[in-house]
C-alpha cells in the first residue's frame, strides 16, 4: 500500500507541474496551483521549491533552463528568500528568476502605514505645528510593532526629524576622550528630556551615530553631551577616525536627530518609543489619507547561501526590482565605523606601536560587515542583469565570500543607505583588520567577477562613509562602464588591509567608468580609491569629475584618484579628470601613473559631448 500511495503522490505532482521548464508566478496566484501561465503560483519561494524538486527528481523540465517568470506586481516577503545549493542550476540548465515579458516585478520587504489622523495634542510638538502633523500607528508584523529608522512617503525617503535644515551641521566646541563627552553650543530647543535622541558626528572619512545619554549645561551657552554604550566606549577609544578639533577648516561638525521636539520641517518624521506611533509633517500637496507610506521590515530580501563544500551555481536574476529594506542597528547599539561602513566591534590605540606584519601600526580594530538587501556567499555563475535596487537601508548587493565567475550588469541602484555594490572579504569578527588576509582556502577570495554597465546614484544616504562600488580582498575583478554619482564619500574603491605585502589582491581592472558628484560630505575621498598591493591591476580610461568640496570637512583632502596606504601594482593611464594632482599615501614602487588629466580624449558612452 505504501508504494501505491507514493506513486499516486508522484503522479499528482506531475499533473500540477508546469511543463517545459517554465514556472509562472503572480501576486494574485495560489501556491497550490500548477504554476502555469493560466494558473500561476503566488510566491517566489514556492516557485524555487518546484524547480528544486524538478532537479532532485531529474524531471525532463530540468533538462533545459528553468525560468521562474514573475508577473507584474509586488511580492512582499515575510522572511528572506533562502537560496541554497539544492537550487543550483547547471551550465547547460540555469535557473533564472526573471520578469515576465512586459512586467516589472518587485520583491519587497516593506509594509504599508495606514490609519493616519491629522493633528496631535502631544506637548512635545510646538503649538503652531500640531494641526499640521499627521500620526499613524506603526504596523504590526506577527505580534510585534515594527520599529524603523526609514519611512518612505510617495516613493520618497522621509528625513528623520533633525536639528537643522537638510544638509546643515554645526561645529562642535570640544571632543574629550577623558570625559567621554562632546561639547557643543546649546540647542535652541530644550532636548534634555528628548527620548531616543541621537547625535550624528562628522569624523574625517566616516560618520558616527551616537545615542545620547545626557545633555548638561556647562556655561557660556554650551552643553556637554555624553552617550550610551557600546558606542561611547568605541567612539572615544578608537583613534581613527575621530573628530578633529582645530582642523585647517575648523572643528568637526554634528547635528542632533530623532526627537519629536525637532519635527519642524515638511518631509520630516519621528517614531515614538515604545508606542510605535509615527509622526509625519507632510510636504506641500501630500494628503496622508491617499498617499502611499511604507516602512521596511526585513534587512535582507534574498540570501544566496552556499558553502565551500557545496556552492550555489548557475542562478540568474533578470529584470527584477528589490525594494524596501531596513537598517535598524544604530537604534540598538549606535554606529561607529572604521571605514566604508564597517562598524567597529572593538578598537583602541596601541601604547607601544607595532605588529609583526606592520611595525608602525599604532591602532587595532575589529570590524563587522554591514547588513545587505541581497547577499551571495560561496557561489559561482550568479548573475544579476537589468535589475533594480532601491529604497534600501544599508548595502544593496553584496558578494561576500567565495563568489566567482559572476556578473552584475546593466542594473540600476538608487536611494541606497549604504554601499550600492560590495564585493569580497573584509576580514571581520575576530580577525584584526590591519593584518594581511591570507585565506586558508584560496577559493574564499571572490574572483572573476564583472561589474559592468550599472548606474549608481544617491547611495550612502544613511551611512555617509560607504561608497558606490566597494571591493575588499578580490582578484580578477572587472569594474567597467559604470556610472557612479551623488555620493557622500568615494565612488569606486578597491582594496583593503593597508599593506604592501602580497595578500591575494591582484589583476583588478577599473576601466571606462564615469564617476561624478562625489565627496559631498566627507573627505580623504577619491572618485577612484585604492588600498594595498594589487599586482597586475589597471585604472584606465575613466572619466572622473565634479568632486564636491564637502562643506563641513576640516581639510581639503579630496582627490579624483586617491592611492591610499601602500597602493601598488597598478598602471594608471588615460583617465579624464580636471587635474592629475592625485592623492598618495606611501605608495609602492610598482605603482605606474602615466598620462592623465583634462587633456585626455575619451570615446564611447561616457565621452564628453
Amino acid at each position: 500500500m505504501k508504494k501505491i500511495l507514493t506513486l499516486i503522490a508522484m503522479v499528482s505532482t506531475a499533473v500540477c507541474a508546469a511543463s517545459g521548464g517554465e514556472i509562472y508566478v503572480a501576486p494574485s496566484g495560489c501556491d497550490k496551483a500548477a504554476g502555469t501561465a493560466d494558473a500561476p503560483l503566488k510566491s517566489v519561494g514556492e516557485a524555487l521549491k518546484r524547480a528544486r524538486e524538478w532537479r532532485r527528481l531529474d524531471d525532463p523540465a530540468a533538462k533545459t533552463d528553468i525560468n521562474i517568470n514573475l508577473a507584474d506586481g509586488v511580492y512582499t516577503l515575510t522572511k528572506p528568500l533562502f537560496i541554497r545549493p539544492e537550487d543550483s542550476g547547471r551550465e547547460e540548465s540555469i535557473t533564472c528568476i526573471k520578469a515576465a515579458p512586459g512586467a516589472s516585478p518587485v520583491i519587497s520587504g516593506g509594509v504599508e502605514v495606514s490609519d493616519w489622523i491629522r493633528g496631535t495634542d502631544d506637548k512635545r510638538v510646538p503649538m503652531a505645528l500640531r494641526d499640521k502633523i499627521w500620526v499613524a500607528p506603526a504596523p504590526k508584523v506577527g505580534n510585534r510593532i515594527v520599529e524603523t529608522r526609514q519611512l518612505y512617503v510617495g516613493g520618497h525617503k522621509a528625513r528623520r526629524a533633525e536639528q537643522f535644515y537638510q544638509d546643515v551641521m554645526e561645529r562642535m566646541v570640544d571632543f574629550n576622550p577623558e570625559r567621554m563627552s562632546i561639547t557643543v553650543p546649546a540647542p535652541d530647543i530644550d532636548l534634555s528630556d528628548a527620548e531616543g535622541l541621537e547625535m550624528y558626528v562628522h569624523q574625517r572619512w566616516a560618520m558616527a551615530i551616537l545615542r545620547v545619554k545626557d545633555i548638561s549645561p556647562v556655561g557660556d551657552g554650551l552643553v556637554e553631551v555624553t552617550f550610551l554604550d557600546p558606542e561611547s566606549q568605541l567612539e572615544f577609544a578608537h583613534p581613527w577616525p575621530q573628530p578633529v578639533i582645530g582642523g585647517d577648516k575648523g572643528n568637526s561638525s554634528y547635528f542632533f536627530a530623532n526627537a519629536l521636539q525637532l519635527l519642524d520641517q515638511p518631509g520630516e518624521w519621528f517614531q515614538d518609543y515604545p508606542s510605535g506611533s509615527i509622526y509625519y509633517y507632510p510636504r506641500e500637496g501630500e494628503d496622508m489619507r491617499s498617499v502611499n507610506a511604507v516602512v521596511p521590515v526585513l534587512e535582507t530580501l534574498v540570501n544566496v547561501d552556499g558553502s565551500r563544500e557545496r556552492p550555489v551555481s548557475d542562478l540568474h536574476f533578470e529584470g527584477v526590482s528589490f525594494e524596501y529594506t531596513s537598517w535598524l542597528r544604530p537604534s540598538l547599539e549606535g554606529h561607529v565605523t572604521l571605514q566604508g561602513g564597517f562598524r567597529l566591534l572593538d578598537a583602541y590605540k596601541l601604547p607601544i606601536p607595532g605588529l609583526p606584519e606592520k611595525a608602525e601600526l599604532e591602532n587595532q580594530a575589529w570590524i563587522a560587515r554591514p547588513e545587505a538587501a541581497v547577499t551571495v556567499s560561496h557561489a559561482s555563475g550568479i548573475n544579476f542583469n537589468d535589475c533594480s535596487f532601491s529604497h534600501l537601508g544599508a548595502t544593496g548587493l553584496d558578494f561576500m565570500v567565495g563568489v566567482s565567475q559572476s556578473d552584475i550588469t546593466d542594473c540600476h541602484f538608487s536611494d541606497i543607505g549604504g554601499t550600492a555594490i560590495q564585493i569580497g572579504i573584509f576580514p571581520d569578527g575576530g580577525f584584526e583588520t590591519h593584518v594581511p588576509y591570507k585565506p586558508a582556502v584560496d577559493g574564499d577570495i571572490c574572483s572573476d567577477i564583472t561589474v559592468r554597465g550599472n548606474v549608481i546614484t544617491d547611495a550612502t544616504n544613511e551611512d555617509w562613509g560607504c561608497v558606490g562600488i566597494g571591493a575588499g580582498y578580490v582578484r580578477d575583478l572587472t569594474i567597467a562602464d559604470n556610472e557612479v554619482s551623488h555620493l557622500n564619500y568615494s565612488g569606486i574603491c578597491v582594496g583593503w588591509g593597508w599593506t604592501p605585502l602580497e595578500s591575494g589582491i591582484r589583476n583588478n581592472r577599473i576601466i571606462g567608468n564615469y564617476v561624478h558628484h562625489f565627496a559631498s560630505k566627507l573627505y580623504d575621498a577619491g572618485g577612484i580609491y585604492t588600498l594595498s598591493n594589487q599586482p597586475g591591476s589597471v585604472i584606465i580610461g575613466n572619466r572622473i569629475e565634479d568632486r564636491i568640496d564637502a562643506p563641513y570637512a576640516t581639510n581639503d583632502r579630496g582627490f579624483y584618484i586617491y592611492f591610499d596606504e601602500a597602493t601598488d601594482g597598478f598602471t594608471v593611464d588615460g583617465n579624464l579628470c580636471p587635474d592629475s594632482e592625485f592623492g598618495y599615501n606611501r605608495p609602492g614602487p610598482a605603482l605606474i601613473v602615466k598620462d592623465n588629466g583634462p587633456h585626455i580624449r575619451l570615446s564611447g558612452r561616457f565621452a564628453p559631448k
